[in-house]
């Protein structure tokens, strides 16, 4: 099949109809006829039947449709990829963030720099340290901020800033509230746990395990705001980024560092081969501002 075949078995497979596939391609009803015609004198079979004005599919169809939807989905891909470097050309930045610093610091960073420059346009989306190069490769990201990046091969970094680790606790807990606390000092709280939480969860780990402590976790979760919000309702202490902790804090908790503290940094991560952007490199500057 050729690749104009595949984009008309899909939109008619999808949609149902000859019709439907000609309003979603934006083409004529009788080119969409024309080249499934076609398909299916190059297949050798019929890849639709006629039942009530709608165009049921063969089993032969169903069939073949797996890995045309397979092609399909790569095809989309490259439309999104091609759209992505022409744009990042005329004043767009495609920039890919940590959850965390979504809260506050991404937000106050691009309205003050859209002040001086309300003619470039932003795209965002949330990554991870385990998806950021795949982010980079396909122009999802020109750029990707991130806690504690490990070094990447082809992956050139820029320090934005610092920050740490701080337990987020309920006020009712420690009515003191210290601002800061010790490993030892939660030896018989219950802790909100969190798991596959990359660089910055192996710090802590390696925090217990030098103190010997194997903290209390009946409750599990994968998403370090979720953990600050079981913290509100008095059910352990968590242990997050700051910049977390203070997205989410409420007039039940508070936030304290530890003693000696947890620093981590903050880095963008761009490809070597892929220079940032001017538009990128004017927005790098506020948003360090507003890490720092």
């Amino acid at each position: 099949m050729r690749l104009r075949h595949i984009e008309i078995f899909h939109a008619i497979y999808t949609t149902g109809s000859i019709t439907n596939a000609a309003k979603v391609l934006h083409v004529s009803q009788p080119a969409v006829s024309k080249v499934l015609l076609h398909a299916e004198q190059q297949l050798g079979f019929s890849l639709f039947t006629r039942n009530k004005g709608r165009l049921i599919p063969t089993p032969e169809a169903n069939m073949l449709f797996d890995e045309v939807d397979k092609i399909h989905q790569q095809m989309r891909s490259i439309d999104n990829t091609a759209h992505n470097i022409k744009h990042a050309h005329s004043g767009n930045i495609n920039i890919g963030i940590t959850p965390a610093l979504g809260f506050d610091v991404l937000p106050r960073a691009i309205a003050r720099y859209h002040q001086q420059h309300p003619n470039v346009s932003f795209s965002i989306n949330t990554v991870h340290n385990d998806a950021v190069l795949q982010s980079l490769i396909e122009h999802k990201s020109d750029v990707a901020v991130l806690f504690q990046p490990s070094p990447k091969l082809g992956v050139d970094s820029i320090e934005c800033g610092q920050s740490e680790l701080v337990v987020v606790y309920p006020k009712v807990l420690l009515p003191e509230l210290p601002s800061l606390l010790s490993i030892e000092a939660l030896a018989s709280v219950t802790f909100i746990g969190i798991s596959d939480s990359g660089p910055l969860g192996d710090m802590l780990y390696s925090r217990l395990q030098s103190e010997n402590m194997q903290p209390h976790s009946p409750i599990q979760v994968q998403t370090y705001f979720i953990a600050a919000r079981l913290v509100a309702q008095g059910l352990g202490v968590c242990v997050v980024d700051k910049h977390t902790a203070l997205g989410n804090l409420n007039d039940n908790t508070a936030i304290a560092s530890f003693t000696p503290p947890l620093s981590f940094s903050i880095n963008a991560l761009h490809l070597q081969n892929r220079p940032l952007s001017k538009a990128v490199q004017g927005f790098l500057p506020y948003l360090q501002a507003e890490i720092n």
